[in-house]
C-alpha cells in the first residue's frame, strides 16, 4: 500500500520539479538567457503550440488559394468554369438542333419533297362564322375610351407607326416566257422561265440570303428569306453574286441565269415561292413578261 501511495507522489513530483534552461556564451561562459521550466509547463506549451499550428494550417488551406496546390483538391475557379461550360454546351446543343431542323426544311425546299395542302375554303369560312357568333363583340366603356384616346393621338401624328402587308410588292426576278408552269399535283412547285444565258437574276423582294451553294442536281442555288414568312428560291444559275448572310434589296442582282445541274435542260431560271412552309404559285403575284 505504501508503494502505491508513493507512485502518484513521484509522478507529481516529476511533473512539478523545476529545471533551469540556460543559454551560455561558449567562449566566456557568460549566461545570456535562462528559463525556469517544469515537465508540466513544457507539455502544456507543446500542446498549445501544436493546436495553434494545426488551426493556422486549417485556416490557410480553407481560406487561401494554397488549397489549390493540394493534390486531388479542385479549385473554385475550375468549378465555376466547368459549370459555365456545361451551360454553354447545353445552349449550343439546342442551337445545333434548331439549325439541323432548319437545314432539313431547306433541303426539302430544294428537293421539292413537300406535299401541297388543299384547304376547304367553305369549311374555314363556316368555322369562322361559328366562332364569331359565340363572341360578344359589343364594345365596353373602357374600349370606347381607349379608341377615342388613340384617335386623338393619331390625328396629329405626322408619321405612320405601322405598315401593312399590302405595301409588300414582289419584283420579277427575270423576264421571259414560262416553259413549265407551276403544278402542285406533279410536285413542280415552281415556274421555269426561259432566258438567255448569263441574264441577270434579281431579288424578288428585300431579304437576307439564307443559302447560296452548288448542288449536283440543280446547280448554283440561292435562297432568300423575306418578310411575312416568304422564301424565294432561284435554281440552275450560272454564277452567284451573293453569299449566305448578305442583305439584298428588291431588284438587286443576286446571280446570273444558266444551265447548271443534272436536272437542267437549257438556259432558264427555276423560280419558287414559299409562304410559311407551303408552296405558292409565283404567277399569282408576279408578271414575268
Amino acid at each position: 500500500m505504501a508503494d502505491e501511495k508513493k507512485k502518484p507522489k513521484k509522478i507529481k513530483r516529476k511533473l512539478l520539479d523545476k529545471y533551469r534552461l540556460m543559454i551560455l556564451n561558449e567562449n566566456t561562459f557568460e549566461e545570456r538567457l535562462s528559463f525556469k521550466l517544469t515537465r508540466l509547463n513544457v507539455f502544456v506549451m507543446s500542446s498549445l503550440m501544436a493546436i495553434f499550428f494545426i488551426a493556422l494550417t486549417y485556416l490557410l488551406i480553407a481560406f487561401t488559394p494554397l488549397k489549390e496546390y493540394i493534390p486531388g483538391y479542385s479549385s473554385t475557379a475550375l468549378k465555376k468554369k466547368a459549370t459555365e461550360l456545361s451551360f454553354k454546351t447545353d445552349s449550343l446543343q439546342r442551337v445545333i438542333g434548331m439549325n439541323d431542323r432548319y437545314y432539313e426544311s431547306i433541303k426539302k425546299v430544294l428537293t421539292g419533297d413537300l406535299n401541297a395542302v388543299d384547304f376547304n375554303k367553305d369549311s374555314i369560312i363556316q368555322a369562322v362564322k361559328l366562332e364569331a357568333s359565340e363572341v360578344d363583340l359589343a364594345p365596353i366603356a373602357e374600349d370606347s375610351i381607349l379608341r377615342e384616346k388613340v384617335d386623338k393621338e393619331d390625328k396629329y401624328n405626322l408619321f405612320e407607326s405601322a405598315t401593312t402587308a399590302t405595301n409588300f410588292v414582289l419584283f420579277p426576278p427575270v423576264s421571259g416566257s414560262i416553259s413549265e408552269p407551276y403544278n402542285a399535283k406533279e410536285k413542280h412547285y415552281a415556274v421555269d422561265i426561259v432566258v438567255v444565258k448569263d441574264t441577270p437574276v434579281k431579288a424578288t423582294a428585300d431579304g437576307i440570303v439564307i443559302f447560296a451553294e452548288w448542288t449536283a442536281s440543280t446547280g448554283y442555288v440561292i435562297i432568300i428569306e423575306h418578310s411575312y414568312g416568304l422564301i424565294s428560291v432561284y435554281k440552275h444559275n450560272a454564277a452567284l453574286t451573293k453569299e449566305q448572310g448578305d442583305l439584298v434589296k428588291a431588284g438587286e442582282v443576286i446571280a446570273t441565269a444558266g444551265n447548271t445541274g443534272e436536272l437542267s435542260t437549257g438556259p432558264h431560271l427555276h423560280f419558287e415561292l414559299w409562304n410559311d412552309g407551303y408552296p405558292i404559285n409565283p404567277t399569282n403575284f408576279i408578271d414575268f413578261k
